[in-house]
């Protein structure tokens, strides 16, 4: 809002006006027979300037605005549907893999993240031990009943790496075989977690995400949160070692606790062909309600990267050393977890 304007009186002018006029005045009643009416002489008003706000301003003058600020909202809509126009077309490319890496940018991520930034709130550290460009191993715990930590992992690199690096994401066979997340998942860019797969992601300078511990880390039970479970038989390594691309461990706080698990149904999982049905707090005494996670806060660290490229072909064969740097990975993970935890104020904030 423009300032008030205040309009100054003349003062000087009002008494210097005073000082000319005469001393002595004849009255009406003093005023001789026949004598025309004295006529006083009109003073003009004080000029009044007008407020600038008041001034017309011609469009020349008018400021303009900035390329970006009038044509945002139209230019998403024209993003938009151009966006449906290739959809409905067939305009867009997908990969070996069924990666569609347009959809996985304008919808699949516009819908993940607000749960990663408003509800789970998630910390990162560390996002500079991720390469610019080539093939990388990220292996992370797995926690959480549900498998939310990989899709947040998966945001954590893609939103805050300055490369915009996608994360492409090893699952297990019960993802490929549900329908419509089987279709969502080779959309977002993930596939089954084998070696050959993953051998061709790396080799191709594709960052490739695996998380060892399979369903016995996602199925535990609370009472066992952050006690990283066995890291199967070194496959990830072997993998690794064949590609020379390094093996960067991930550590994730929070996941463990949206769903506690306090119990497994594992006659009902049987029957539903599932590793495990789980109890919460929540589920299923609340029906659907016990499906929405609790609002724990996040932290994903990524730790400094273990090299491979300095070992010999032959040693993706060699046992000892595939059961050395299994350990270290799962050791380095666990030690940042228990520094997570101890550093983390509150579960909830």
């Amino acid at each position: 809002m423009a300032d008030a304007k205040v309009i100054p009186f003349d003062d000087d002018r009002s008494r210097g006006a005073a000082a000319q006029r005469p001393q002595r005045r004849r009255s009406a009643g003093n005023r001789r027979k026949g004598d025309p009416a004295a006529v006083r002489e009109v003073q003009p008003l004080p000029s009044r300037e007008i407020p600038q706000d008041d001034v017309p301003v011609t469009p020349e003058e008018k400021p303009q605005a900035a390329p970006g600020e009038g044509g945002g909202l139209e230019r998403r809509i024209a993003g938009g549907l151009a966006f449906l126009r290739r959809r409905l077309t067939g305009e867009y490319e997908v990969d070996d893999f069924g990666y569609d890496e347009e959809l996985t940018d304008q919808v699949l991520m516009s819908l993940l993240r607000p749960v990663y930034e408003k509800y789970f709130r998630v910390e990162v550290k560390g996002i500079e031990n991720i390469p610019s460009e080539g093939g990388a191993l990220i292996v992370a715990n797995h926690s959480g009943t549900l498998p939310l930590d990989g899709l947040m992992m998966q945001v954590a690199v893609h939103d805050n790496h300055p490369a915009g690096r996608h994360l492409r994401l090893l699952a297990a066979d019960l993802v490929f075989v549900l329908p419509v997340i089987n279709e969502l998942a080779r959309k977002a860019g993930h596939t089954l977690a084998c070696a050959e797969d993953a051998e061709r992601l790396l080799e191709r300078g594709e960052l490739v995400g695996v998380m060892p511990e399979g369903f016995k880390g996602i199925g535990k039970p609370f009472s066992e949160r952050y006690k990283l479970q066995r890291f199967g038989r070194g496959g990830f390594v072997s993998t690794a070692l064949r590609a020379g691309t390094p093996i960067i461990p991930c550590s994730i706080v929070g996941a463990e606790e949206i769903y506690p698990m306090i119990g497994n149904a594992k006659t009902l999982a049987r029957l539903l062909g599932f590793p495990y049905f789980p109890i919460t707090p929540t589920f299923p005494w609340l029906g659907p309600l016990g499906a929405i996670p609790l609002p724990a806060k996040w932290t994903i660290q990524f730790g400094e990267p273990i090299l491979t490229d300095g070992y010999p072909p032959e040693a993706a064969e060699d046992p000892m050393l595939m059961f050395n740097l299994t350990d270290q990975v799962r050791e380095q993970i666990q030690h940042t977890l228990y520094k997570l935890l101890v550093q983390r104020r509150s579960v909830f904030f």
